[in-house]
């Protein structure tokens, strides 16, 4: 098993930014795919961004240019810069990692962000 930790949530006022870390540890498969999601109050888990073990990375549309996702491989974990935040943001950002085939996956129990208007 995996197990992630996020760390760095917190209450922020628009326009502001914030730095989310996830650290894996335990059986961690390689190559993989670590990313945030996010679940805002009433609505579905939705992707943030995600990057591959070789650095590729993939963004929803209502973050980029303002999220920069990142990983270290050695540390095992991956980052998640948030800059020009809006209120919009707010939620519960839940890490995950898997692998390329998605036929295993883990979560991290969440860390909350808040956005003040």
């Amino acid at each position: 098993q995996v197990q992630l930790v996020e760390s760095g949530g917190g209450l922020v006022q628009a326009g502001g930014s914030l730095r989310l870390s996830c650290a894996a540890s335990g059986n961690i498969f390689s190559p993989n795919v670590m990313g945030w999601y996010r679940q805002a109050p009433g609505k579905k888990r939705e992707l943030v961004a995600t990057i591959t073990s070789g650095g590729i990375t993939n963004y929803a549309n209502s973050v980029k240019g303002r999220f920069t996702i990142s990983r270290d491989n050695v540390k095992n974990t991956v980052y998640l810069q948030m800059n020009s935040l809006k209120p919009e943001d707010t939620a519960v950002y839940y890490c995950n990692t898997r692998t390329y085939s998605g036929n295993y996956s883990a979560w991290g129990q969440g860390t909350q962000v808040n956005v003040s208007s």
